[in-house]
């Protein structure tokens, strides 16, 4: 009989030998089941799960996706990055506006919580909606819930933890990605979302903004973190986080905003059409301006669904400026940064020691918190998060899983290269069941390993 008939009739038989001692356990029979026969005493026994909750594991979330040893909480911090470029009010007669411009960050990092304190959730806030002035989508507050105590002591009983800076989609909010935060901080990361004004749900304007601001958002609030660390700071995070460790993570325009922090210049004719006035200049790769910008605190990048190769918006020359190792993150038939841009991406960045997770028929929400309850009954906010083909909290464990390792390694140095360098590049060759379960994918389960790919490619 062929292994794959074998090991089906195996599963035939224990399922039904389950079922039939299941059966005679809950009748009073004579059963093995260690459960009462007392339908009330089982449910008083074994009470229903607690709600579902974005970055909650299923049953078949691989290995590195559950949580860490620690505690999280969370706090939510307004920091203003001074007299900046306001290109939204720039004109033939004000070729130089500026603004103090206002930033919103959600920091989750690792905390002491005992007692009770272990059952409290953290409330999020956002809204529904592309900014204030879309008919078609118009702006609904909503809440949900995560796990984090919301100002919770920080666990400073060891050394400072490196931090990681995430960056949002156009539009987004700080808390889209929560499923992923808030499990990072468990592991021993201080992890800090950014909110980028005119960027967000609630306050999307021109696209020139975003090209301009999102490296400058994210490079100032690592500056801005690494002020926080300081031991004569007094803030929460004092001798909590060390910003000389440091992550980048991005979805969409977010993975934009990392690249192109992290050394991965855009092109002359991006700066041309990208901003009034050339205001892009200093992010164009070569040039003295944005050399200076480049960070050597950042050790590494993750870029979800990166934008937006496919404008041009970088070459070939401009890419070799990244560097530092890479994890890009992609579904197969993402129509809003395409597939074919992630790997030109991919291709080009030739001195990043890269991988690239593809999940097949995936499109462009891989990473994002599943869509809240809210939005079932508004469909183009529901698509805003649901992939079509997969299921959120699926692709949140495999990240969560993922990200993990990448980070262990380049962040703290852990011995995580197995769940990368994998034998097979696509994961339905490791899942046959002609193999062995050491064949499998690292870290899945068997049946598990279905529909990714993962690719590498060395400087």
């Amino acid at each position: 009989m062929p292994r794959k008939w074998v090991v089906l009739v195996a599963a035939l038989l224990v399922t039904a030998l389950s079922a039939t001692t299941w059966a005679l356990g809950a009748t009073g029979g004579t059963g093995t089941s260690s459960k009462s026969s007392n339908p009330q005493a089982r449910l008083k026994a074994d009470p229903p799960d607690a709600a579902f909750l974005p970055g909650d594991i299923r049953p078949d979330a691989p290995e590195l996706a559950a949580r860490g040893p620690y505690g999280v909480g969370v706090r939510t911090l307004h920091v203003t990055n001074p007299n900046q470029v306001d290109i939204l009010r720039y004109s033939a007669t004000n070729t130089d506006p500026r603004y103090d411009r206002p930033l919103t960050l959600e920091v989750w990092y690792p905390a002491e919580i005992k007692g009770k304190q272990k059952e409290e959730l953290a409330t999020y806030s956002d809204v529904l909606g592309s900014g204030p002035n879309d008919p078609a989508r118009p702006n609904v507050p909503f809440e949900f819930q995560g796990r984090a105590l919301r100002n919770a002591k920080p666990d400073d009983s060891g050394a400072a933890y490196p931090l990681i800076i995430v960056s949002h989609g156009y539009p987004g909010s700080r808390v889209l990605l929560t499923n992923l935060t808030e499990n990072l901080a468990s592991k021993g990361y201080v992890v800090v979302a950014i909110d980028h004004t005119e960027s967000t749900h609630g306050d999307k304007a021109a696209f020139s903004s975003t090209l301009l601001n999102r490296p400058l958002d994210i490079l100032f609030v690592l500056d801005q973190m690494a002020e926080l660390g300081e031991p004569k700071s007094h803030s929460f995070l004092s001798k909590v986080v060390d910003a000389n460790r440091t992550a980048l993570v991005g979805y969409s325009m977010g993975g934009y905003g990392v690249l192109t922090a992290a050394g991965a210049g855009i092109t002359a004719a991006t700066v041309g059409w990208g901003a009034p006035g050339g205001k892009l200049a200093v992010l164009q790769a070569g040039t003295p301006e944005y050399e200076a910008l480049l960070d050597k605190r950042i050790k590494a990048i993750v870029a979800f669904a990166p934008c937006c190769a496919t404008f041009g918006i970088w070459d070939a020359d401009g890419l070799k400026g990244l560097k530092v190792p890479s994890l890009f993150v992609v579904g197969d038939q993402d129509q809003t940064a395409p597939f074919a841009g992630v790997k030109y991406l991919f291709g080009n960045t030739v001195n990043s020691d890269r991988y690239m997770l593809v999940y097949q028929n995936g499109d462009h929400e891989v990473p994002v918190n599943p869509a809240p309850q809210i939005t079932y009954s508004r469909w183009r906010e529901y698509v805003h998060y649901q992939e079509p083909a997969w299921d959120n909290t699926r692709t949140n464990n495999v990240n969560q899983h993922f990200l993990t390792a990448f980070l262990g390694i380049h962040l703290n140095g852990k011995s995580y290269d197995d769940y990368l360098d994998l034998k097979y590049v696509y994961s339905n060759e490791s899942n046959d069941y002609g193999k062995p379960p050491s064949e499998i994918w690292k870290g899945f389960k068997i049946w598990s390993a279905v529909g990714m790919e993962m690719h590498h490619l060395e400087p």
